[in-house]
C-alpha cells in the first residue's frame, strides 16, 4: 500500500489575486507572494496563520467552475461572518449542525461551529 501525506491544498480561480485575498481573510492566512518581482500570472502561495493548516496554492485558470466540487474544505467558524464576508450560503443545518457554503468563486466549503 502505497504511503503518503497532504503537503498543501489548491484552489483553481479565475481571479486568483481577489479569491487569495478572500480566503486569507477567512482563515487568518497570509500571502507569502512579497517578492515584488513576482508574475502577477504565477500562482499565489497563502500561509497558515497563529491558528495553524496546511499551505493553500490558488492557482489561475482560463475557464469558470461549471460542477460541484468533488473534494471541499471543512472550517471551524462562524457562518454568519463568513457570509458577511462575501460567501453564498448553499445549504443550512445540515447533519449535525453544519453548514455548506461557497466562496466568491462557487467553491463548496462546510462551516462548522467553533469548537
Amino acid at each position: 500500500m502505497a504511503h503518503a501525506r497532504m503537503k498543501d491544498l489548491c484552489f483553481d480561480a479565475g481571479d486568483h489575486h481577489a479569491l487569495a485575498d478572500w480566503w486569507c481573510a477567512v482563515l487568518g492566512y497570509t500571502r507569502a507572494d512579497a517578492d515584488p518581482d513576482a508574475d502577477p500570472a504565477d500562482p499565489v502561495l497563502l500561509q497558515p496563520g497563529a491558528e495553524g493548516g496546511l499551505p493553500v496554492w490558488v492557482n489561475p485558470v482560463p475557464e469558470p467552475k461549471t460542477a460541484k466540487n468533488r473534494m471541499h474544505l471543512d472550517v471551524y467558524g462562524d457562518t454568519e461572518e463568513i457570509l458577511a464576508a462575501g460567501a453564498t450560503l448553499l445549504h443550512r443545518n445540515v447533519g449535525n449542525g453544519w453548514d455548506v457554503l461557497a466562496d466568491p468563486e462557487g467553491n463548496e466549503f462546510c462551516v462548522f461551529p467553533p469548537e
